[in-house]
């Protein structure tokens, strides 16, 4: 099989109905521009410190261990070989080549070729050719990140033809490898010229790509300064002369920074008081966007009490995420049964024979396993934490002793690591669930952040992402979530989306307009992003 995309080629948008979600998008705030974007400003962007706020290891893809996190930060920097972008009807979205020029998937998707867009240099003057696309792919499989793709490669599976075209050759097909990119590490290219004159330890603190902006300072976790790049390849590009991102502590300070005048933008707004407060105060826009991600609860099925499954069973009916939505988020988010969200591509509500709750069955079941004593962590945002409180009072009427406890991203990360963990309430799920953060990432048995280890679920979740006819992957996806059910091996639940908030007269795709988000947050289009004057 051969087939070729050029330019905005679009990949599976009519599988995605984002127009059905409960969400919508802007709430309120300033109104769209009357005016055509504007050249030249600056603004000032805060990101909360449990999550996009925090860059300890530095911004080289090979060794950010946190990169899904800090989407805008890199792709400020390096641009993308390929971007996700709102379909112009708003319809959906759709994965377009961007410093990339086109793609072609061949033998049946084993295959992948990838054109480079002539004329594109670093800003350091280097060319950004096939040769440094292939050194960075190459040294990013090698690195630590959650973000790196999860490819299976043939033996030499990464190599140029030409001067401009880069060739993958995968083990097996791997349908989802394009959608994988605008998650992943190897979608920002750094050059190979300035890391070898700087050196790792230097390249991670003022790193050199070929995106929108430049480096001028950065301080890890607190504060990273840009400047535009005047020689990125879209020449009436970007609109901004100069972009700051700030760590800053939360949803709260975050706001009261942007009615102050302190920062003209704040990414994953989770906290929905606020975000009620901020929609209807007319000073500020705020844009939510369409879910891509279920909370869900992930069992530790290798550790007690969930080795066990009927105490994996009794989690299941002493939780009840419809009560949850409605009590604590009047409804505004829809719940899930599976790991998709009505954001993202191949999305079903439910799933046959889902155990629902039950109090009564919950509390024999807990006595059958000879009581559950369990921890359930998250990470310290207001939704998880609000969510993490209500479950904790649900399974102790159901005879289970939780306590709760939230992370900062980094300890987090290494509590999944030491695999000493008993439950935890995160996200599961992609625009595509075989990218970024999606079903592998929680449920594969391979991945250091799952508490599932199933051949069978293995291979439900390979062959769907292998295949490229998309109503096969649309049906082994349905068959994964029941199989997942079944399992009991964890229960979803409301599939939430945090907010960007602008400033009045500051736009941008992403910041101010909707696109799925990627990890957590949307992937902003920067060098769109512009500030009326």
């Amino acid at each position: 099989m051969r087939k070729r995309i050029q330019g905005t080629a679009v990949l599976l948008t009519a599988l995605l109905g984002i127009a059905a979600c409960n969400q919508g998008g802007a709430t309120g705030g300033a109104a769209s521009p009357t005016q055509p974007p504007q050249r030249g400003g600056h603004i000032t962007v805060l990101e909360d410190t449990a999550f996009a706020g925090s860059w300890p290891s530095g911004l080289d893809p090979a060794t950010n261990t946190t990169g899904g996190a800090n989407l805008s930060q890199m792709s400020a920097i390096y641009g993308g070989l390929f971007l996700l972008t709102a379909n112009e009807d708003g319809s959906g979205a759709k994965v377009t080549p961007n410093q990339a020029e086109s793609y072609e998937v061949l033998d049946d998707g084993r295959t992948l070729k990838i054109k480079i867009r002539e004329g594109i240099t670093f800003s350091d003057g280097t060319p950004f050719d096939a040769e440094a696309v292939r050194f960075n792919f190459e040294r990013d499989m090698k690195s630590t990140c959650s973000c790196k793709p999860t490819w299976q490669l043939a033996e030499k599976g990464i190599t140029t033809e030409g001067t401009h075209t880069v060739v993958l050759r995968f083990r097996r097909p791997n349908a989802a490898a394009i959608n994988n990119f605008p998650i992943a590490n190897v979608n920002w290219i750094a050059s190979p010229a300035a890391l070898e004159k700087m050196g790792e330890d230097e390249f991670r603190l003022t790193p050199v790509g070929a995106g929108p902006f430049k480096v001028v300072s950065n301080k890890l976790s607190s504060e990273l300064v840009l400047e535009r790049n005047p020689t990125y390849f879209k020449k009436d590009r970007p609109y901004l002369d100069r972009l700051t991102f700030k760590a800053i502590g939360g949803d709260q300070a975050a706001y009261q920074a942007l009615l102050a005048g302190q920062a003209q933008a704040y990414e994953g707004m989770n906290t929905v008081p606020l975000i009620e407060q901020a929609g209807n105060g007319g000073r500020i826009s705020v844009t939510l966007q369409p879910p891509t991600s279920p909370y869900v609860v992930q069992l530790n099925t290798r550790n007690a009490p969930f080795d066990d499954e009927r105490a994996r069973q009794a989690i299941y009916h002493a939780t009840d995420f419809d009560a949850i939505a409605k009590g604590l988020f009047k409804d505004k988010y829809p719940v899930s049964q599976t790991f998709t969200a009505p954001g993202g591509l191949f999305h079903h509500p439910t799933v046959p024979g889902y155990r629902g709750p039950d109090l009564a069955k919950a509390k024999q079941l807990v006595q059958q396993a000879g009581g559950i004593t369990v921890e359930l962590g998250t990470l310290g945002n207001y939704v998880a934490k609000q969510v993490m409180t209500a479950l904790q009072t649900q399974w102790k009427k159901a005879g289970i002793n939780v306590t709760i406890k939230d992370y900062q991203l980094n300890t987090l990360v290494q509590q999944f690591n030491s695999g000493e963990w008993q439950a935890m309430l995160q996200t599961a799920g992609a625009w595509d669930p075989a990218t970024g953060v999606g079903v592998a990432f929680r449920f594969s048995s391979t991945s250091p952040f799952t508490g599932v280890k199933d051949p069978h679920l293995d291979e439900l979740l390979a062959d769907a992402a292998a295949t490229v006819d998309s109503g096969e992957r649309d049906r082994l996806y349905t068959e994964a979530g029941t199989y997942i059910s079944d399992k009991a091996y964890a229960p979803f639940g409301l599939a939430f989306a945090p907010a960007n908030l602008a400033a009045e007269g500051v736009y941008g795709p992403g910041l101010t307009t909707k696109i799925p988000p990627l990890a957590v947050n949307a992937g902003v289009l920067w060098d769109q992003v512009w500030r009326a004057r």
